[in-house]
């Protein structure tokens, strides 16, 4: 079975991207079924688990992407473009909480978890949870790069154009993010 990003990227071609840039309002659709789950994750992810401003993002996403389709030239892959403008958007929105907001960002430990109510995956739902919370709790500039590669599947090339930065500052990023999610989860290394 192919993974999600791999079905995405096979049914969303060039002229399913062209068809969008021509107003077919059928190809967009198929654009938006397509990507709005990954833009939602990324966002949610960003957005410390915030689902209001994740849904917030990820409609300002797919309406500026209808304006702005236009704007895609092809020169990179559909999927960096498109989360290019997650990044950004997500990055505008820390900003505006930042002016907003004059104790910076919200306590994380007051986010709540949603877990299934299947008691045989327990234990595996609260180590799932551990590591989305530890996820969240990293600062966006190593959070992006762990979701972008371990989420979305992303290259470090893919990466690199998606932040605008180089891939040996992906490499560094992910490093430091790895070493922060170890400290943050060492406290369940015994029951692993």
């Amino acid at each position: 079975m192919e993974s999600p990003v791999l079905m995405a990227e096979t049914i969303i071609g060039g002229d399913v991207i062209r068809s969008c840039q021509e107003g077919d309002r059928e190809a967009f659709r198929l654009l938006f079924e397509n990507y709005k789950d990954r833009v939602f994750a990324i966002a949610l992810y960003s957005l410390s688990g915030d689902e209001t401003a994740a849904n917030d993002v990820t409609q300002q996403i797919f309406l500026k992407l209808m304006k702005s389709i236009n704007q895609y030239r092809g020169e990179s892959e559909f999927t960096t473009w498109l989360y290019r403008m997650v990044v950004n958007a997500c990055t505008d929105e820390h900003r505006r909480r930042r002016r907003f907001l004059p104790w910076g960002e919200p306590n994380l430990s007051k986010v709540s978890e949603k877990r299934p109510q299947q008691e045989k995956h327990f234990e595996g739902v609260e180590l799932s949870a551990a590591l989305r919370k530890a996820i969240r709790e990293l600062r966006p500039k190593f959070r992006l790069p762990i979701l972008l590669k371990y989420i979305e599947g992303l290259s470090y090339e893919q990466i690199a154009a998606v932040l605008n930065c180089s891939k040996g500052t992906v490499a560094s990023r992910l490093n430091r993010g790895h070493k922060q999610l170890a400290i943050r989860l060492a406290y369940l290394k015994d029951r692993l």
